[in-house]
C-alpha cells in the first residue's frame, strides 16, 4: 500500500497541529466519569468536521462517530476513553487544568485527540475505505463498573456490527516513537474489598479485658501476604494489597473496630474467582483465633484484558510499514493495572497497544495518575497515523 502510506504520512503532517491543539483544549477542562458534558460537546463538534455521522445520545456522555466506506465491508471500531481523575495538577503546563481538583493524569486527553486525528485522516480517505469505521468515545473508564460494559449493552457494537476494536493507552515507560504489544493477558482484573474487624474496647492498661481490633487487623494484614507467597503458584501473578487502614480514637484506648480497604489483582480467571474465598478464609481464621468478628465486602472489578493476536498482528504490520520495525517493542509481561477495555476484548477481537510517550528531557516520565504526568505530544499525530493505517489494513 505505498500510495496509501504516503497519503497517511502527508495527512499526519497536515492535521498534526490540530490534534495537539485539541488535546490541549481537552486537557484544560477535565471532567470526571459521567460528568464529561463539556468534553462530549467538544468531541461531537470536532467529529462533524471529519464527515462522520455523530451520535451523542447512545448512552450518558458517550459520543460515537460513524464513517461509511465505499463498500459494505467490515466495520472497525477505535475506542478512546474520556474521563479525568480527581487530582490537582502540578505539570506547570500553560494549558493546565482550569477545573480545580481535576486532571487528565492518565492520558485520556491524548487518546481522544489521537482517535479524532485518525477520524480526520480517514475522513479524507473515505473513498479508499473497504468498510466502515466507528470512533467510540467512552466515558467513565476510571470509575468501576466503567462505561464500556454499558455502551456495549446499549448497542455500540451493532448497527453496523463491529468486527474488531483497536484500543490504545499512552505509556511513559516506552520511548516516544514506539509502541508496546503483548498477546493474550495484557492487564489484570482489579478487584476491591473492604474489611471491618470488630473487637471489644477497653483501657490500654487492661488489655486482657479487651479484644484489640488493631492487633487483629495487623495479623490479618500479615496473613494475607501468604496468598501470594504460599498459596498461589509463583508463576501465576497475583497482588493482594491493603491500601488503607484506620481505627481507634486515643493513645490509651484499645480500639473496638478497624476498617481496611484493599485490592486484589490477577491475570487468571480461575484464580480471580478463588481469591475472595482465600481472603475470607484467612480473615475468618485470624478473627476466630482472637475472638473478634469481621465483615468482608468484596467487589469484582473489570475482567482481565485479553489482547487478540490477530489484531496485534495488524498493529505490528502497520507500524513496521509506516515507521519501521524498530518501532515495535514486544512486551514480555502484562501490567497489573485494570482497564474496562476488557469488555470489548470479551465481545469481539480487540487489542490495546501501549503508546510510547516517554521523553525525560521534558519530564514525560511520570507514572499514570501522578500530578505531574506529562507526555511527548509528538506521539499524538504519530499514533493517529498508525491507527488510520491499521484500520485500512483491517478493512482490506
Amino acid at each position: 500500500m505505498p500510495d496509501i502510506k504516503s497519503k497517511i504520512l502527508s495527512l499526519v503532517k497536515k492535521h498534526g497541529p490540530g490534534m495537539i491543539a485539541l488535546r490541549r483544549q481537552i486537557h484544560q477542562y477535565p471532567e470526571l466519569g459521567l460528568e464529561e458534558f463539556h468534553t462530549q460537546k467538544t468531541i461531537a463538534a470536532k467529529l462533524k468536521e471529519t464527515g462522520c455521522r455523530v451520535d451523542a445520545k447512545i448512552w450518558k456522555t458517550a459520543v460515537i462517530g460513524l464513517l461509511k466506506g465505499k463498500s459494505n465491508g467490515k466495520t472497525i471500531g477505535i475506542r478512546a476513553d474520556m474521563d479525568a481523575l480527581p487530582l490537582t495538577e502540578k505539570t506547570g503546563y500553560p494549558f493546565a487544568s482550569k477545573n480545580k481538583g481535576k486532571m487528565h493524569a492518565c492520558g485520556h486527553d491524548n487518546h481522544m485527540a489521537i482517535v479524532w486525528g485518525a477520524a480526520r485522516i480517514l475522513g479524507e480517505l473515505q473513498s479508499e475505505l473497504g468498510g466502515n469505521v466507528k470512533f467510540i468515545f467512552q466515558p467513565s473508564e476510571e470509575m468501576t463498573p466503567g462505561g464500556a460494559k454499558f455502551l456495549i449493552e446499549n448497542g455500540v457494537l451493532k448497527n453496523p456490527k463491529v468486527d474488531m476494536v483497536f484500543g490504545l493507552h499512552v505509556d511513559t515507560t516506552i520511548p516516544v516513537g514506539k509502541i508496546g504489544l503483548i498477546d493474550g493477558a495484557a492487564m489484570a482484573q482489579p478487584d476491591d474489598y473492604d474489611i471491618e474487624i470488630f473487637g471489644r474496647s477497653g483501657h490500654a492498661a487492661r488489655p486482657h479485658e479487651t479484644i484489640d481490633a488493631v492487633m487483629v487487623a495487623a495479623n490479618v494484614v500479615t496473613a494475607l501476604q501468604n496468598i501470594a507467597s504460599r498459596q498461589v503458584d509463583p508463576l501465576n501473578q497475583v497482588v493482594v494489597t491493603i491500601g488503607s487502614i484506620y481505627g481507634g480514637t486515643a493513645y490509651n484506648i484499645i480500639a473496638d473496630s478497624v476498617t481496611m480497604m484493599g485490592t486484589a489483582r490477577t491475570l487468571d480467571k480461575k484464580l480471580a474467582d478463588n481469591i475472595p474465598k482465600m481472603i475470607e478464609k484467612i480473615i475468618a481464621g485470624v478473627c476466630k483465633t482472637y475472638g473478634a468478628k469481621y465483615r468482608l465486602t468484596y467487589r469484582k472489578g473489570y475482567p482481565i484484558t485479553i489482547n487478540d493476536k490477530s489484531v496485534n498482528d495488524i498493529y505490528r504490520e502497520s507500524v513496521g510499514e509506516l515507521y519501521g520495525r524498530n518501532a515495535v517493542m514486544e512486551m514480555d509481561q502484562p501490567v497489573m493495572g485494570g482497564e474496562d477495555f476488557s469488555y470489548f476484548t470479551q465481545a469481539v477481537p480487540s487489542a490495546m497497544m501501549r503508546l510510547g510517550v516517554r521523553n525525560t528531557k521534558i519530564g514525560a516520565d511520570k507514572p499514570w495518575h501522578h500530578p505531574a504526568f506529562k507526555v511527548d505530544e509528538k506521539a499524538i499525530p504519530w499514533a493517529a497515523g498508525l491507527l488510520a493505517f491499521s484500520v485500512i489494513k483491517a478493512l482490506s
